[in-house]
């Protein structure tokens, strides 16, 4: 097994750390995942056989917006899109 996918990641086999204990969470792409858990700026991916760990540089718990201006820039447009549709609806109404 190669212990670095084509992401950067680093896999970690379930025989080397079968259980996870850190808190689960629901932020961040799943990618076929089964869970994902995150420790300080760590996002970890559970799948049946090993671990997908990579490092944030910014915690989307701490700070959402940072993270996807620096962690998920591929989200960015579609925000900007959507708050500049809102902004628009607002206005529209008064």
């Amino acid at each position: 097994m190669c212990f670095v996918d084509n992401e950067g990641n680093i896999l970690v086999p379930k025989a080397v750390r079968p259980v996870m204990d850190y808190e689960p969470t629901t932020l961040g792409e799943k990618k076929g995942s089964k869970k994902q858990y995150r420790h300080g700026n760590l996002h970890i991916r559970e799948y049946d056989s090993h671990y997908s760990i990579h490092y944030d540089k910014i915690d989307p718990r701490n700070d959402p917006f940072g993270h996807i201006l620096v962690d998920a820039t591929k989200y960015f447009p579609g925000i900007m899109i959507l708050s500049a549709i809102s902004d628009y609806l607002i206005s529209t109404e008064k």
